[in-house]
């Protein structure tokens, strides 16, 4: 395991040059101390755990020292920000530090978030908040324990630095790792501002730094869009197999490598609703649950635009035709195995929405319904669910159907299917109450709770002696938290 001053860095995107992002310093936090700290994500970069309890780890993280070896730049981007474009906007808060890569080889950039002012800040200070922190520390990790694609967080740290948002509350640092930080954005940027040059160099980066598999193909950058539109197909499919709501799906927040990114005010369903908007600066819906999937193949279609200068409009309309049959087939596939079912019948769609619809009628608990499908026979448990329907008789007419359709399906034990159910059901999901109470612990000076949270979120399918309290279904109040842009 390595120390903090044993990090190999290698800042390929900084060497793009000034075209691409800005030389800018962080600015220091007031007394930054840990909130909390990813073991998981510094083992990517190798760290010994312990690091993350010494001073200089605070230090770093926000924004009192540097690596000598880190170039921090701010990079330039632009994006469609619900459906309208707009031409510049870039890191305001946030600041790549560098490229560093692990003993396996893999990249990782340091990306910094909060980090203060930047040439892209606009009106804003470059500042993010504890409360907005710790969210997305926790949805890095809880993400990815989950099997989404995600970015990573290595830690939280906060200060005693005042921020002014609704109300006075302090600043803090995220420390994000991903193999890019390059965005859709990044590309229309270029494109729109008619810089050919540097958008060709952007793309032959991607290409070999991120894509190189396509390098072999024919053509070597439509190769690289069919890989960005089947990873974004299965990337959404996860996002709604386990009722992950993002909440600004802007083409500034979509990553080139087909994870999840920027994290605002996303949400997890707590009942099943199909038409939930969890961002409430989103008046007219754009981001709800169910218009997700459009909206995936909308900000390709943008991307799309952005790369005919490489690829012709016929070939581009081809791969984006792959999206939502790829996307559907991902769906499917998990949907299948959240329900038990090992094999594949025609039938299986309308199996699966005929139970969503009868979720959505009743208010059932999406994630903890699909948990106790499986704890035991697929007829004991469908007996004991029943209740939670409001519309007994066509919940009866699913439960016949979903019983013969398990007993077509392989005749495993109890003890297998439930292995296998739960294997793929998480009892653990990151609730936005679950998150508003680490957080206000965290605001009076107490990250023992978030501490706790993100541990039992480490394992979100295997139960955890003790922890029952975060497997259960939210008080009212925790159904109708407001979670807006604002951080």
């Amino acid at each position: 395991m390595k120390a903090l001053d044993e990090l190999t860095f290698d800042n390929r995107f900084a060497r793009l040059g000034d075209a691409f992002s800005t030389h800018v310093l962080p600015e220091p936090l007031d007394a930054p101390r840990l909130v909390v700290a990813s073991k998981a994500a510094m083992a990517l970069l190798d760290l010994d755990p312990a690091v993350a309890e010494t001073s200089v780890f605070a230090e770093l993280f926000g924004g009192h020292k540097l690596w000598a070896e880190a170039e921090p730049r701010a990079m330039v981007y632009s994006g469609h920000q619900f459906g309208g474009y707009t031409p510049q906007l870039g890191d305001g808060r946030g600041l790549l530090l560098g490229e560093v890569y692990n003993e396996a080889g893999e990249h990782w950039d340091l990306h910094l978030k909060g980090a203060g002012m930047t040439p892209y800040s606009r009106m804003g200070d470059g500042r993010a908040v504890l409360r907005s922190s710790i969210r997305e520390f926790l949805a890095s990790e809880a993400l990815h324990a989950l099997g989404i694609p995600s970015s990573r967080a290595l830690c939280v740290i906060g200060s005693s630095t005042p921020v002014w948002r609704e109300k006075q509350e302090r600043g803090a640092m995220v420390l994000r790792l991903a193999h890019s930080h390059i965005r859709f954005g990044h590309f229309e940027y270029f494109y729109y501002t008619k810089k050919p040059e540097q958008q060709a160099e952007l793309a032959e980066h991607v290409l070999n730094l991120h894509y190189p598999e396509c390098r072999e193909q024919p053509e070597p950058y439509l190769a690289m869009f069919r890989e960005i539109v089947e990873r974004n197909a299965e990337m959404i499919a996860k996002w709604q197999a386990y009722g992950f709501c993002h909440g600004v799906m802007n083409t500034d927040n979509m990553s080139i490598l087909g994870i999840t990114f920027d994290f605002g005010p996303f949400a997890f369903l707590d009942d099943f609703d199909a038409h939930f908007i969890c961002n409430h600066s989103d008046h007219e819906g754009r981001y709800s649950f169910s218009n997700q999937v459009p909206i995936g193949q909308w900000n390709l279609s943008a991307l799309a635009q952005a790369l005919t200068p490489f690829i012709s409009i016929d070939a581009l309309k081809e791969a984006l035709g792959l999206y939502l049959p790829l996307y559907q087939a991902h769906y499917l596939d998990l949907m299948r195995r959240r329900l038990g079912l090992t094999t594949a019948e025609e039938d299986d769609q309308t199996l699966v929405e005929g139970l969503l619809k009868l979720m959505q009628n009743s208010g059932v608990d999406y994630t903890l319904f699909f948990r106790r499908l499986g704890d035991e026979s697929a007829e004991l448990a469908v007996k004991r669910l029943r209740d939670d329907f409001v519309d007994l008789a066509r919940f009866d007419a699913w439960a016949e159907r979903y019983k013969a359709r398990v007993a077509r399906d392989g005749d495993d034990t109890q003890e297998q299917r439930r292995a296998r159910m739960h294997a793929v059901n998480p009892l653990y999901i990151l609730r936005n109450y679950l998150a508003q109470n680490a957080i206000a612990a965290a605001e009076s000076g107490d990250y023992s709770e978030v501490r706790r949270l993100h541990e039992v979120l480490t394992k979100p399918f295997e139960e955890q002696a003790g922890m029952e309290q975060y497997a259960q279904r939210p008080p009212d109040w925790g159904k109708h938290l407001e979670i807006s842009c604002s951080s």
